[in-house]
């Protein structure tokens, strides 16, 4: 339930603002009320669900201070994720990576959504190959929070697949070990 409504909220299927109707969900969603109620209570938690005395459960808003201090958050952060990454990386952490790479060359530059998709995927390959639980726990629900923003964005955005050949030399510098490397280029990015 965590999952199915998580993801109909950060790709705004579940719009900002909007009243969120547990019986409603549950029945959407083809659970029970009660999985849904608990995975309410973890997406307040979350910052993406909001509890109101009066009204009941709401959707979180979205707003572009949120984006800036999201962005300073995730700016060391992420930078930190690639310095431990090129630090840490085992060969499988390398294999996602790469096939990640793979992956990205099939996608066309107009593709917004799945160029943007892939990128998720990328940052949260990164993470596991940091092996920082603590790191991956706070990097999630910063995710979570900016990937809203994003999709808000995504249709009128047209550097994408800039950004995205950018892990291109992210993956070079973490495979050579280049720590330094590693968190400028994330830095940059």
């Amino acid at each position: 339930a965590y999952e199915q409504i998580r993801e109909r909220i950060v790709t705004l299927a579940l719009e900002p603002g909007a009243l969120i109707n547990e019986q409603k969900l549950a029945k959407e969603l083809d659970l029970g009320t009660a999985p849904v109620r608990e995975a309410l209570k973890l997406l307040v938690h979350d910052d993406l669900v909001v509890v109101t005395s009066r009204h009941g459960l709401y959707v979180a808003d979205i707003n572009i201070p949120d984006l800036e201090q999201l962005s300073e958050v995730r700016l060391s952060l992420e930078s930190l994720c690639a310095r431990l990454a090129a630090q840490r990386a085992e060969s499988d952490d390398l294999s996602v990576l790469e096939a990640l790479r793979q992956q990205q060359k099939t996608i066309p530059a107009d593709d917004s959504r799945r160029l943007f998709d892939l990128d998720h995927k990328f940052h949260r390959a990164l993470v596991q190959a940091a092996h920082n639980k603590y790191l991956a726990r706070t990097l999630e629900h910063l995710f979570g929070l900016s990937q809203r923003l994003w999709y808000m964005a995504l249709p009128s955005i047209d550097f994408l697949p800039t950004f995205v050949s950018e892990h291109l030399d992210l993956i070079e510098a973490i495979k050579n070990k280049d720590a330094d490397r590693a968190e400028q280029i994330m830095h940059n990015h």
